[in-house]
């Protein structure tokens, strides 16, 4: 059985629980640096990245994502965990886990009381994806490696770079399920390609 976990220091870890399940997938919460051996792929959720990363520290989470990533296991960013993933932030001298090739502008859309839905293409996705946007991130600039999924007034607010999947918006906020199916595909080839090299 394909396993996927949350990182479950801060943000919405329940609702992503939700959605994985509802892609036919264990959901695992992750609370220990060890628990993420156990797992074939992990999400960063929507929350406060700058939280979020002060609890990764406390509770020695670093080096333990950033090798999960150069394994070679698939990572998803929603909003902060979008921003987390990132190689580059807008604003400051340094970044987080530093595993995607991007430049990030924080609360890019606005505060609270301005965040909004809007319905989108997803390239590979779908072409009428109802996206959630709470205080939300936009990529400013990606590498040439780097796969455009969506645009919002000429922002982008989905990428993929090889294994990792990046949105500026709340995917599990919602009851479509299907981006977080498009990041369980990803899961599911990433582990076949690692059984087959074995």
């Amino acid at each position: 059985m394909t396993t996927i976990g949350v990182l479950g220091l801060q943000g919405a870890i329940i609702e992503h629980v939700r959605s994985i399940e509802a892609c036919g997938k264990e959901a695992v919460v992750i609370k220990r640096p060890e628990q993420l051996q156990e797992i074939d792929g992990l999400i960063l959720p929507g929350g406060e990245s700058t939280t979020m990363r002060r609890l990764i520290d406390r509770y020695d989470f670093f080096d333990s994502l950033v090798k999960f990533g150069q394994s070679g296991k698939p990572i998803f960013g929603t909003c902060a965990g979008l921003i987390l993933l990132a190689s580059d932030i807008d604003g400051q001298n340094d970044a987080h886990l530093g595993l995607m090739d991007m430049v990030v502008a924080r609360n890019a859309f606005g505060r609270q009381k301005e965040s909004f839905e809007a319905s989108m293409e997803i390239k590979g996705v779908t072409s009428d994806f109802e996206a959630v946007f709470i205080r939300a991130p936009y990529i400013q600039q990606v590498k040439e490696d780097t796969e455009v999924l969506a645009t919002y007034d000429d922002k982008i607010v989905a990428a993929k770079q090889g294994h990792y999947l990046a949105t500026a918006f709340h995917p599990e906020l919602t009851d479509d399920h299907r981006l977080v199916s498009y990041f369980v595909d990803m899961v599911e080839v990433a582990k076949t390609k690692k059984l087959a090299s074995v």
